[in-house]
């Protein structure tokens, strides 16, 4: 199967999903809990049983990874991994920052993913081996090459409260080493903003593979680059993930390993 046509199903349903956010949002939200912080509202639940109901009737063999629901697990070599609202809390209190995200991976790698955010109409895509594009347009990574001229953004996870391994650490040397840093509580978004130069840094831990897959490979194909922290080999499967335009990858690394001390 062409990776061009799975690209082209996967923005159309990170689109039509996006349109449900859309029309629900700033309106009264009934909001359910997965743990003492960590929400999910019906329209989590509504964008998802869309884009997996199109998924079940266009490729009923193919595997399915979403937040919401219990994996599908299929002999098939497709895998679609999917954020039906990526940014629940934020959208919950009415902050436009949130989007969808829809992946498909083919024998473990992603071959074609769309981050849909609503409220802009902005559409991040990517297919493997051939660029990303924002709303149709090429788009590449930044040029900035000093830590200390970059703005940078990371998120943390909800257990913040109660673990140690909390992120405060890094997020005080970048404080102190880098231009500024956002926290905006959608980490697909951020390898967006990342992948068109908006950002030139990202870390993050504890991340899961729909917060990862579409976004990701909307950075590589950008130019972009991913390790963990600790500069080793990173996949949607990791917790940990540090992403760059390649140009300030070293230093980040540099200053993570010194907080980690």
């Amino acid at each position: 199967m062409e990776n061009r046509e799975l690209l082209v199903f996967a923005e159309e349903l990170a689109r039509g999903g996006g349109e449900i956010l859309r029309r629900s949002y700033g309106g009264r939200q009934t909001i359910h809990f997965k743990g003492e912080i960590n929400l999910v509202t019906d329209v989590d639940r509504e964008s998802e049983a869309y884009i997996l109901g199109r998924i079940r009737e266009r490729f009923p063999e193919h595997g399915l990874l979403s937040e919401e629901s219990p994996e599908h697990v299929s002999p098939s070599a497709y895998r679609w991994i999917v954020d039906p609202l990526d940014g629940t809390t934020n959208y919950a209190h009415g902050y436009p920052c949130f989007c969808v995200s829809v992946a498909v991976e083919h024998a473990g790698s992603v071959v074609a993913g769309a981050v849909y955010d609503p409220l802009l109409d902005e559409s991040f895509t990517a297919a493997a081996g051939q660029g990303s594009f924002r709303n149709g347009a090429r788009i590449a990574v930044s040029e900035t090459a000093d830590l200390r001229k970059s703005l940078l953004a990371t998120g943390f996870a909800y257990d913040v409260k109660t673990s140690s391994d909390n992120n405060f650490d890094f997020f005080r040397a970048f404080v102190l080493t880098g231009q500024a840093i956002r926290r905006d509580g959608s980490a697909a978004l951020d390898l967006c903003y990342l992948a068109c130069g908006r950002f030139d840094g990202f870390w993050e831990l504890k991340l899961k593979p729909w917060d990862t897959a579409a976004g990701l490979l909307v950075l590589h194909e950008a130019g972009g680059i991913s390790t963990r922290l600790d500069g080793g080999p990173y996949d949607i499967h990791q917790p940990d993930l540090l992403a760059s335009n390649g140009r300030i990858h070293e230093q980040m690394v540099t200053v993570l390993r010194k907080a980690k001390k």
